[in-house]
């Protein structure tokens, strides 16, 4: 069944690797959660296991995905925060009752108050959005170079100057582009 799907584009941050779960958003819009069984595997890969997830629970979590996607582009770009989104993020966070808790190996999981609790996986990514706007991480905001994505990520890199979401999908697609530009000359 899952092959039917898109690869999922997972980054190391959970917010970002979230808003990526719809990808070129200014193309042909690729739907990596079309479903709600997609969604509890993205959860899965993402350290927020979940049994089971509805209809309503999808499209809460495509509302909280927009909302993300809303809040990091205006901030990247230096704009004011859309009220609407910011509130969709403040609501999904403060019903969350997942628990940080440390593994015997020193790692942080994510425990939810039940097995089938997409709210508190929802409420998870929304705490990881505020803390990178509020700037509580180390790292820039920045926006996609690649004129068909435009996607919001979070540059951990040394130098802060990442201009692609992704290297290996936007970043290569414009050298490949430049490339055969320089080609036809």
């Amino acid at each position: 069944m899952h092959d039917r799907f898109p690869d999922f584009r997972l980054g190391k941050v959970l917010a970002t690797s979230f808003t990526a779960t719809l990808t070129e958003r200014r193309g042909d819009a690729v739907e990596r959660i079309p479903v709600p069984q997609r969604l509890v595997d993205w959860l899965a890969v993402s350290g927020l296991a979940v049994e089971s997830c509805t209809t309503a629970q999808l499209e809460l979590a495509k509302a909280l995905r927009e909302s993300i996607h809303a809040v990091l582009t205006a901030a990247a770009s230096g704009e004011v925060l859309p009220a609407a989104a910011v509130q969709v993020i403040n609501d999904c966070s403060a019903q969350c009752r997942a628990a940080a808790i440390l593994t015997p190996e020193g790692n942080r999981q994510w425990r939810l108050s039940s097995a089938s609790c997409v709210e508190d996986a929802l409420g998870v990514i929304a705490a990881d959005a505020i803390s990178i706007v509020a700037g509580e991480r180390d790292g820039k905001l920045a926006l996609c170079a690649s004129p068909t994505c435009r996607a919001a990520f979070f540059d951990t890199s040394q130098s802060r100057s990442r201009k692609w979401c992704e290297m290996n999908t936007c970043g290569n697609r414009q050298k490949k582009a430049r490339f055969n530009a320089g080609k036809r000359l």
